[in-house]
């Protein structure tokens, strides 16, 4: 998990993308769980950059404080 990445995560702006591990410690799991919570629509579908796959950080914000995915 990138930790500046997490510990910055309320100052990135909403069009910012952080990586799976992020993702995880947000939501208190693990990285498989995360990508069950996906493949279930429970979490947003992550962008593909090259080789790298990212989340929005809006969605993600969205998600956080109660709004459906």
């Amino acid at each position: 998990m990138s930790s500046i990445e997490l510990k910055d995560f309320d100052w990135l702006p909403d069009a910012a993308h952080v990586d799976v591990n992020t993702v995880a410690a947000l939501f208190g799991c693990a990285v498989p769980t995360v990508w069950l919570r996906v493949r279930r629509k429970v979490l947003p579908t992550p962008r593909k950059f090259g080789s790298h796959t990212r989340w929005n950080v809006g969605e993600l914000r969205k998600l956080l404080q109660g709004e459906p995915a």
